[in-house]
């Protein structure tokens, strides 16, 4: 299988600090890597949030995650806290990539990149959805 590469946008928009908790730790007493999603959807949430949006409500559309792809750097352990930096790039007919990067706040080591594909959703028609054109139009560069 090739391995995954990812390129980073030369700057984020958006940052926000998660802690790692006991519950993000696994058995080798470093982030569990099926964690890094979840910090990465609450990072989601925030960047979203400070939009003025939900995910539910993406300018009358909710979001799901339609694939997600992470290269794992260097491990992460409990008590240190993430600067996980977000964009949005990539827009197509029916959504776009979230881009980000786990860096550990006080040594600035990278733990993760990746990227999370959304599809734009209609929960009450149970199908994607047009990305709104108030949403894409936040992102002229992407």
């Amino acid at each position: 299988m090739a391995r995954i590469r990812i390129e980073l946008p030369a700057q984020f928009p958006f940052a926000t600090e998660i802690p790692l908790l006991i519950g993000h730790i696994n058995y080798g007493n470093h982030l569990d890597n099926a964690q890094v999603l979840g910090l990465v959807s609450e990072a989601r949430l925030r960047y979203l949030k400070s939009l003025g949006y939900s995910e539910l409500d993406v300018a009358g559309r909710g979001i799901i995650a339609r694939d997600a792809a992470v290269q794992y750097r260097s491990e992460a352990f409990h008590g240190e806290v993430m600067v996980v930096e977000m964009g949005v790039e990539d827009f197509h007919d029916y959504g776009c990539d979230f881009i980000w990067r786990l860096t550990d706040r006080g040594s600035g080591r990278e733990v993760a990149r990746g990227k999370t594909g959304i599809v734009f959703f209609d929960y009450q028609a149970r199908k994607k959805a047009k990305v709104p054109e108030a949403f894409r139009h936040r992102f002229p560069q992407a």
